[in-house]
């Protein structure tokens, strides 16, 4: 069996640190897809994941991002893992937020992902977060009365892991 942890551990440095659109699609099937399903971002098959890497993902990315893992699982041919997702909105993120300008606001988030594999490599990438959190903390939900949490989410989170 493939070693999943160090599949997916490849795929994700070249997205956030060699930020290696061809190298991401090395480590990927074919047919993959990714869903970013708070805001349907993301592509079906390489040549819509090549548009989507190299112009709405990788060159979007804050250059201030990080991720801290949480917890990790590993079945036969699937890994969830859990971290937190933190970045400064220092530039357009289209696939996070769509047609938002840059706030200049920092964001602390807990975000899942649920990734599948075949022959060797990713086939898919379910990837979860709280929507209304990344805008309470970018300030375009301001309401107070709203049951909607900011930065207070992530760091739930982490006291849990800790």
């Amino acid at each position: 069996m493939e070693n999943l942890s160090e599949i997916w551990e490849q795929h994700t440095a070249h997205e956030f640190s060699t930020r290696d659109t061809e190298a991401t699609l090395a480590t990927m099937v074919e047919d993959a897809y990714v869903n970013h399903v708070p805001v349907l971002t993301g592509g079906r098959g390489k040549d819509a994941l090549r548009a989507f890497y190299s112009t709405d993902f990788i060159p979007s990315m804050p250059p201030d991002t990080t991720l801290t893992p949480i917890s990790r699982t590993v079945g036969q041919d699937q890994l969830v893992d859990e971290m937190i997702f933190s970045f400064t909105h220092m530039v357009a993120m289209p696939w996070m937020l769509p047609g938002v300008e840059p706030t200049g606001r920092r964001v602390e988030i807990p975000l899942v992902a649920i990734v599948a594999f075949r022959d060797g490599k990713l086939a898919h990438e379910h990837i979860y977060w709280d929507q209304a959190s990344v805008l309470k903390q970018i300030g375009l939900i301001t309401d107070p009365a709203l049951p909607v949490w900011g930065i207070e989410t992530a760091e739930k989170v982490r006291q849990g892991a800790s």
